[in-house]
């Protein structure tokens, strides 16, 4: 029985942790999945029970992962938005559809 809970624990943890290299090796490779993120999104199992002791240092170290992942993420979400607002501030050539003087008669 403590074999088998600790290898449902394992196989879950290994579920878990190749999601993370998934996400690292995106991060990493920003053209890889630039237009096909992974479409395989990963769920908890359920009904594990506690976690084992033993199998602790590798979950934190997971876990640890995936927040720098997240991190990395956000910065990247940051970036792109400020890309964004400085290219929509860039003139172009093209004729712009603007007023040329106000009416301030009205």
């Amino acid at each position: 029985m403590a074999d088998d809970w600790r290898g449902v624990w394992t196989a879950a943890l290994d579920e878990l942790e190749l999601d993370v290299v998934r996400i690292e090796t995106m991060l990493a490779d920003e053209r890889r999945h630039a237009e096909t993120p992974p479409a395989d999104l990963w769920r908890p199992p359920t009904e594990l029970g506690a976690l084992p002791l033993e199998l602790k240092p590798r979950a934190d170290a997971i876990l640890t992962r995936q927040l720098r992942a997240a991190e990395e993420i956000a910065r990247r979400l940051t970036s792109n938005r400020q890309q964004m607002a400085m290219t929509s501030r860039l003139e172009t050539g093209e004729a712009v559809k603007r007023p040329v003087y106000v009416d301030c008669a009205m």
